[in-house]
């Protein structure tokens, strides 16, 4: 994607090949024009090779999951260092990873919210948190804190199996009055996690959490949720369904997520159900692929070019190569959907589950932001005749979303290293273009 980059290569969207209200272009400042801001629980995931007696001298099940003190998390992890046990460390947590995936994505700004260790050792797991992120995610606005951020054990026995162990540390003590207004007011989008609103009674962040979304809901900054974890939800999903309709324009979810959300054990269903509360879904659902739902105008919407697919819905992705808009800005808002299969039937050998769903999310933010980007650049292109969400069809955005899936899935982190290489033309790029 050629914006809201700077990179120095054509790619993605050369757009000043066949626009001339390009030419009128100032030359870019210095400063981003857009981007977008998510809060995390900022978290390291760090991974250790032991034996059975380590399991149980710190009081831990041999195979499951289980929360420790502080206290507890500080020895052990002290003991990892200090006989070198340690075999990965890595910068965790839903909206971190698709906050730096966005940035390596479209080579430009994106702000994290969240708090950070104010005393960072070299080496410490605060310090590989930074190290694991973007230059170009904007950390300047995290909340310091005395004490540890999250840190998620995965002790890995003998036999090879997995024991974990979370301490949550300071991570939830995010609080409202260092949520800035002004940043969220210009971004083109505010990623949450379901966890944000969720977490221990008594803690600030889903105050602080609730105070971000109402700026960006003031703002008309679209809100964006992904679920997290069916569990959450299965808890309440009623609770759930009323919050997406009255805060969430954007969904991200699984299909376990969304059975648990919508009642619907098919994905597409699920996605069509999920559009009574919000304005644009993303579902990815394993080897199946990943779903899209939205809406678009019904004098605006354009037929598809691929074959017509089988489906709950019948020939669902009929107006797939249209673009998505918000529900409020239709005036005769018309249901659209796409699918796209695992890129390359999926790859020889997954290396890590753990993500992938953020890096599809990431590739829809970074297709939202370059069309808010471009508006600004070229109010009076033809591509925005409508007050469109997404600068691509809704299956180019599957297409760019799998792809960035795959990327994750290919390799043991959840975090990019590095962009994509460039796409190729596609039949519903011509076809917009004619």
């Amino acid at each position: 994607m050629k914006f809201p980059g700077k990179r120095k290569s054509k790619h993605y969207f050369p757009v000043n090949a066949r626009d001339p209200l390009l030419q009128q272009i100032q030359p870019e400042s210095e400063i981003s024009a857009s981007w977008v801001v998510g809060i995390d629980q900022t978290l390291v995931d760090i991974e250790a090779k032991v034996d059975d007696a380590f399991i149980a001298r710190y009081g831990l099940s041999a195979g499951h999951s289980l929360v420790i003190s502080d206290e507890v998390a500080e020895a052990l992890y002290q003991e990892l260092v200090r006989e070198k046990l340690i075999t990965h460390q890595f910068a965790g947590g839903t909206i971190g990873n698709t906050m730096h995936n966005y940035s390596v994505l479209a080579d430009d700004r994106s702000v994290l919210l969240g708090v950070m260790c104010n005393n960072i050792e070299i080496g410490s797991y605060a310090y590989r948190y930074l190290c694991n992120t973007s230059s170009r995610t904007d950390l300047n606005y995290l909340q310091g804190v005395d004490g540890a951020i999250g840190r998620c054990f995965t002790l890995i026995s003998e036999s090879g199996e997995r024991t974990f162990a979370i301490s949550p540390g300071h991570m939830n003590q995010l609080r409202p009055e260092n949520i800035p207004e002004a940043v969220i007011a210009g971004a083109s989008a505010l990623v949450l996690t379901s966890y944000l609103v969720r977490c221990n009674p008594g803690e600030p962040m889903p105050e602080a959490t609730m105070q971000a979304v109402a700026y960006a809901n003031k703002h008309n900054v679209p809100v964006v949720l992904t679920l997290g974890t069916k569990y959450v939800i299965a808890d309440n999903p009623q609770w759930w369904r009323d919050f997406l309709k009255e805060h969430v324009s954007i969904l991200a979810m699984n299909e376990e997520e969304a059975l648990a959300l919508t009642g619907e054990s098919d994905p597409l269903v699920a996605a069509d159900k999920a559009l009574d509360w919000v304005d644009l879904v993303l579902c990815t659902a394993g080897p199946v692929g990943l779903y899209m739902a939205g809406f678009t105008e019904e004098t605006a919407k354009r037929k598809t070019q691929h074959p017509l697919l089988p489906g709950a819905i019948a020939e669902f992705n009929q107006y797939e190569f249209s673009r998505a808009m918000r529900y409020k800005d239709c005036q005769q808002p018309l249901r659209i959907y796409s699918h796209i299969a695992p890129y390359m039937g999926g790859p020889e050998k997954i290396m890590n589950t753990n993500g992938a769903g953020d890096g599809a999310l990431a590739a829809l933010l970074h297709d939202i932001t370059a069309n808010a980007y471009h508006k600004t650049s070229v109010p009076n292109s033809s591509k925005h005749q409508y007050n469109w969400l997404t600068y691509s069809s809704l299956a180019q955005v599957c297409k760019y979303a799998n792809r960035v899936s795959y990327q994750v899935l290919n390799q043991h982190s959840p975090r990019l290293t590095r962009g994509l290489p460039e796409r190729e033309d596609s039949l519903e790029e011509a076809y917009w273009e004619r």
